[in-house]
């Protein structure tokens, strides 16, 4: 089919142009249209087969059918064209244009272009703050940036395996106040019910 020159895009039709063109082939992914006036074939992919859901692009066409088609994309891709067709924007009864602006083409192609799979980039935190909060006691933010609730539960980084170590080590040193306040809350509360039993 190549005769060895590389292809251009001189016979074909401009972006965005109405033409009726007829069914080449049917895959499982949609369907080639020969465009007329030149030996090309665009893709009208299935998800621009029809407003709805289109699961076999053989129940809406058959090879030899005449569709009303806008052609959408145009690309180079190793020395080859790419050209990309929709007929769900083309009225199929008299080839009217129902995208006149080609708003729900480019709002489908940002919706296609914001969609990127990071399942593999791994996240990284930088520029973290080397600080106490005021308000919750946890690190890595100020006092006026902190989300936490009076009574509320208390978020903190995740410390790095050397935070871990020397927290470990630290709580070997020092006692825990929490537990001496308790202790000496009892210890008073112990004594004020004596107190009101003697009378003094």
């Amino acid at each position: 089919m190549n005769s060895g020159r590389p292809e251009t895009m001189e016979n074909l039709p401009a972006l965005y142009t109405i033409f009726q063109g007829e069914v080449a082939m049917v895959t499982d992914y949609g369907a080639f249209i020969k465009i007329p006036g030149c030996r090309k074939q665009g893709l009208v992919h299935r998800t621009h087969m029809s407003s709805c859901r289109v699961d076999k692009p053989s129940e809406i066409v058959d090879v030899g059918d005449k569709v009303w088609v806008k052609l959408i994309g145009r690309e180079m891709k190793n020395d080859r064209i790419k050209v990309s067709l929709s007929m769900k924007v083309v009225n199929q009864g008299t080839g009217k244009d129902l995208d006149p602006n080609n708003v729900i083409i480019e709002q489908e192609e940002r919706r296609r272009r914001s969609f990127q799979d990071y399942t593999g980039q791994k996240i990284t935190l930088e520029a973290v703050l080397n600080t106490t909060c005021k308000k919750c006691g946890c690190k890595g933010h100020f006092a006026k940036d902190c989300f936490m609730q009076p009574g509320g539960t208390k978020y903190s980084l995740i410390p790095d395996e050397e935070e871990k170590e020397e927290a470990k080590s630290a709580e070997f040193e020092k006692p825990d106040p929490t537990r001496n306040s308790s202790r000496k809350r009892k210890k008073d509360f112990l004594h004020l019910g004596s107190c009101l039993q003697t009378g003094t």
